[in-house]
């Protein structure tokens, strides 16, 4: 499977990026129109459109050719959605995932709290008109009760290394999660990141659970990977590696960011109610000392300037073309300080940590850039940022972007616009695996070597 997302960059993005402190970024306005930005995404394999989830109930479709906003709705849930006209508040559509297969299928996964307040994970299915879901194709995948209105977390996404669905949820809101909820692993979803495999229909539940989920056969709800978060306000795998990094809000001091490389185990424990960042909270539920905590890789303090934040948004890894220097940093901010930075993992530790507000906070047209709620990425791997007034907006090089061209294909397996042996050799080596798939099935196979062949010298 991780062969198949990066297949999708262009060949340019091979070039290590080098010196990111030095390089001058902008913001590029393009578009308008979205009330309640909550997230930005693409379909896989599709260079063409950007997908941003309105909290109001809405999904609308950006045209990248022309950066214009198209008319229709993509999909239309306002009707079943909750808390969106507000914002204040934070439930609403939340959360959308494009399966890998989706030019096969079709299905697309939503996260959205309801009329009453519940989480809602729906799976949906795209109508024949491609920029128009059907909205009556809803399967309900799995729910739970909100306590209050605030924390819903509401991410979810596939990993590119595993190909499974993780989904991020919130202690439940109120202040020192007062039900233990983030602490508590038995009958409790609340303030976890959930691991699910969600292809399976016409069961109850309609998915099934990862062998190596960390609590299977053992004390703890099948369905988590790792707990011990209060509010994870936008999480992102890194499409080339599958390393995964957890934006948690803080409460009165601190907000993290969380690290967990692609190959570690579940079963890791963020820390709250306990902690908050390195600090203790004084509350109960766990020992703030206990080495086995995950501490997160970096922390911004409730503190004016421009290392201060009040609210993480969580990123995402730049592995796009047109910023070569960008090449692997990732790339946050905060709500409320309105603060952007950049930092690179190395060895599992942050290093390189930018502040980049002064580039990032004022578009390359004069509009402000701030409550940033989302971040989000197209096909190539270019990085687009949304605040909350509701304009989306591209991060771009001031000294100009490099051409991307030509564009990887799914047989391209190095990445470097040749099909040739270098291809075959990671294709063999992924046999009856995932290393080598190109068509995103899942397994590689003689369906993945007759696209190759038939490609071969191209």
């Amino acid at each position: 499977m991780r062969s198949t997302i990066a297949a999708s960059l262009c060949a340019a993005t091979m070039t290590a990026g080098a010196f990111a402190q030095g390089i001058t970024l902008d913001t590029l306005f393009i578009a308008t129109g979205i009330t309640y930005p909550t997230c930005i995404t693409h379909a896989p394999g599709d260079d063409s459109r950007l997908f941003v989830c309105d909290k109001r109930g809405y999904i609308r479709i950006i045209d990248l050719a022309t950066n214009a906003l198209l008319t229709a709705n993509f999909l239309n849930i306002d009707s079943i959605s909750g808390g969106g006209t507000s914002v204040g508040s934070e439930q609403g559509l939340l959360g959308l995932a494009f399966h890998p297969d989706y030019a096969t299928n079709g299905y697309f996964f939503v996260n959205y709290t309801n009329t009453a307040g519940s989480t809602v994970i729906a799976r949906y299915q795209v109508s024949a008109d491609p920029n128009v879901a059907n909205g009556s194709s809803a399967l309900q995948v799995m729910t739970w009760t909100q306590p209050y209105t605030n924390h819903n977390g509401g991410w979810i996404e596939f990993s590119p290394y595993d190909g499974h669905m993780y989904i991020g949820t919130g202690d439940g809101g109120s202040a020192n999660d007062p039900g233990g909820t983030a602490q508590d692993i038995t009958a409790q979803r609340l303030g976890k990141l959930l691991r699910i495999d969600p292809n399976v229909a016409g069961t109850t539940p309609p998915y099934t659970i990862p062998s190596d989920n960390p609590f299977v056969g053992i004390t703890g709800d099948d369905e988590i990977w790792s707990y011990g978060m209060r509010n994870p306000w936008r999480c992102a795998f890194d499409r080339e590696t599958g390393d995964l990094y957890i934006g948690d809000v803080g409460q009165n001091a601190v907000e993290e960011i969380d690290f967990q490389a692609y190959n570690a185990a579940g079963g890791r424990n963020y820390g709250w109610r306990c902690k908050e960042g390195n600090s203790s909270t004084g509350l109960t539920g766990c020992t703030p000392t206990d080495p086995s905590l995950t501490n997160p890789i970096v922390t911004h303090n409730h503190t004016s300037g421009t290392n201060g934040g009040y609210s993480i948004t969580g990123g995402r890894l730049y592995r796009g073309c047109a910023i070569p220097e960008l090449q692997g940093y990732y790339i946050y901010a905060d709500y409320v300080a309105g603060n952007f930075w950049s930092l690179k993992v190395v060895n599992g530790a942050a290093t390189e940590v930018t502040s980049r507000t002064s580039q990032l906070g004022t578009a390359a047209g004069a509009q402000a850039v701030n409550q940033m709620s989302a971040f989000g990425e197209d096909a190539n791997g270019e990085i687009y940022v949304a605040d909350h007034g509701g304009g989306i907006y591209k991060i771009i090089n001031v000294t100009g972007d490099v051409t991307c061209e030509p564009p990887c294909v799914g047989i391209d397996l190095n990445c470097d616009g040749l099909i040739d042996g270098v291809d075959l050799g990671i294709l063999l080596a992924g046999w009856g695996g995932a290393g080598g798939d190109t068509n995103g099935d899942g397994t590689t196979d003689g369906v993945d070597l007759g696209a190759m062949l038939a490609g071969w010298g191209a």
